[in-house]
């Protein structure tokens, strides 16, 4: 049980987001409580052994790391080790009746030779080339102000400095800025995947959150570079509820917050209620910082806050491990090449149009779009080094297009949708692989595939994500409106009606991925700064 009455802090739920805000407000001196339902902390950003007698450590959840910020490792001396992907994609194709694809990596010219021999000119790379050397220029204005006060939408375009950057990415739909750069259909569908990823939506969404995703994935570091955590993505995690104990922030798992009062509390502090299972208690808290999503939060507040409206995750997770990988059909690439970056599968431009269209109609999509890569080519510490020695690799397989509702309520539907999906998407896989990917899969000790499949309603389930959804809900633009307090508002974007109470989690203004930027911010705000 906790070991204090009260504290300066009351951290709900032990994601990175918690662990960031627990360990910058246990270093400025503030005494710090986090309590997390789990048995361990990290939430979504952990690392499993997912297979029986298998010593592979699987990113199980979220699985790169871009838009944590250089300065809060620093600050909170993480010691992690980021490692680089020489290459950042392949997406096959068959063009003329010939296997073939798109290779972005391995320096400019094999990219160019690349892009030349798909689609017969040097058109497309050269669009290629000025358009993400234009998202770069936006990610180094853009990405240092997410750790700084929110501003205005006036601000953030005065800082951008370019009118037709900003209209392209913040004004218009994703889909007419890619099909006036872009000509080629699978060229065009490579860039539109950035919009896509737990968001579900046409690239010419009038909401414009596939614009908003995009954004997120173009700025991380003030580059747009994704990298892989060595160890995983629990070594993530782990750094940093290293770094919170050092400062001296007390973290408690298996405890669940069953309520909180904003002003309940001894002092009209706020007072915070958990359950370890068997016993019950309460403790008071100066602040309280919600790292779970705004859903959760009106749960927790007893429904004295209406709920934001709902949430839906639309993606499918696949953790396999295999025996070696396999043979690819386009003979010029490597298989170490191609699935060391992002490997594209029926993610054409069209094709995802056709998938979304699909799925919006609650059919699952008969050509499931998604995307693979290979976490062991960049990173072999997560296998032993018996596994990594006989040639075994991991493979995520990460779904687009499989909204939540596609699953139903009903066990049974749930899990033939799931299986369907599944073999629909391996069969994309398989229709550009010169062998099937299940005969390269490894078993586990009781001699079953090392394949683990994870619907938005596992999600739901496993971490509390409402309806799965990767981002607490639709990502925000990174600003708020001009003469408006923000979302959920005020200075930092983290507060809440409530004045003891605010969120630290991927619900808050420029939450979403594995980035720390909420819980630096909510801690910045109940320090004052």
């Amino acid at each position: 049980m906790p070991a204090h009455s009260s504290y300066d802090a009351v951290i709900v739920g032990g994601g990175h987001n918690g662990l960031v805000a627990a360990a910058y407000l246990a270093r400025a001196g503030r005494r710090v409580l986090l309590l997390e339902r789990l048995p361990h902390t990290g939430g979504a950003a952990v690392s499993a052994t997912a297979f029986p007698g298998v010593a592979a450590r699987l990113s199980r959840y979220a699985y790169l790391v871009s838009l944590l910020p250089e300065h809060i490792v620093r600050d909170l001396g993480l010691r992690l080790t980021p490692a680089k992907r020489e290459f950042s994609s392949y997406t096959p194709a068959v063009r003329a009746g010939r296997p073939t694809g798109l290779l972005v990596g391995g320096g400019t010219e094999r990219t160019r030779e690349s892009f030349a021999a798909l689609t017969g000119s040097d058109r497309e790379f050269e669009a290629w080339q000025e358009f993400y050397a234009t998202t770069r220029r936006l990610a180094a204005r853009v990405f240092p102000s997410l750790t700084e006060p929110l501003p205005t939408r006036a601000a953030l375009r005065e800082r951008v400095a370019d009118d037709a950057t900003w209209h392209a990415v913040f004004e218009q739909p994703l889909g007419v800025t890619i099909e006036e750069r872009f000509a080629d259909d699978l060229v065009r569908g490579v860039v539109l995947t950035d919009g896509l990823i737990g968001t579900f939506a046409s690239a010419h969404d009038p909401s414009l959150r596939q614009n908003r995703c995009f954004l997120y994935h173009v700025i991380g570091g003030s580059t747009g570079d994704w990298d892989v955590p060595v160890g995983g993505m629990g070594a993530v995690t782990d750094a940093l509820a290293a770094s919170a104990r050092r400062a001296g922030a007390e973290l408690v798992t298996g405890h669940e917050v069953t309520g909180v009062t904003p002003d309940g509390g001894p002092g009209g502090r706020a007072e915070v209620r958990f359950s370890d299972g068997e016993r019950e208690g309460a403790v008071g808290a100066e602040h309280v910082l919600v790292n779970a999503s705004p859903q959760v939060l009106a749960r927790l507040l007893g429904g004295a806050a209406a709920p934001p409206g709902p949430a839906e995750g639309a993606q499918l997770k696949v953790n396999m491990l295999l025996r070696r990988l396999p043979r690819l059909r386009d003979p010029r690439v490597d298989p170490r090449e191609a699935f060391a970056g992002t490997f594209h599968v029926a993610e054409g431009y069209a094709q995802l149009e056709s998938a979304y269209q699909e799925a919006a109609a609650g059919r699952a999509p008969s050509a499931p779009p998604g995307e693979l890569y290979c976490h062991s080519l960049t990173d072999p510490s997560i296998l032993s080094p018996e596994l990594a020695g006989a040639g075994y690799q991991t493979l995520t397989l990460f779904g687009l297009h499989t909204p939540a509702r596609l699953f139903g309520p009903d066990g049974r539907a749930e899990a033939e949708v799931r299986d369907t999906l599944l073999a629909a998407a391996l069969a994309q896989l398989d229709e550009h692989l010169a062998e099937p990917l299940l005969d390269c899969l490894a078993v586990d000790r009781e001699g079953r595939p090392c394949l683990e499949v994870k619907t938005p309603l596992d999600l739901e389930r496993d971490l509390w994500l409402p309806g799965g959804n990767i981002f607490h809900g639709d990502l925000d633009f990174p600003f708020r409106e001009d003469g408006a307090d923000g979302r959920p508002g005020g200075r930092w974007g983290v507060e809440t009606e409530h004045e003891r109470i605010v969120l630290c989690g991927s619900g808050a203004a420029r939450g979403g991925g594995v980035s720390g930027v909420p819980g630096h911010n909510a801690a910045m705000a109940v320090l004052g700064r």
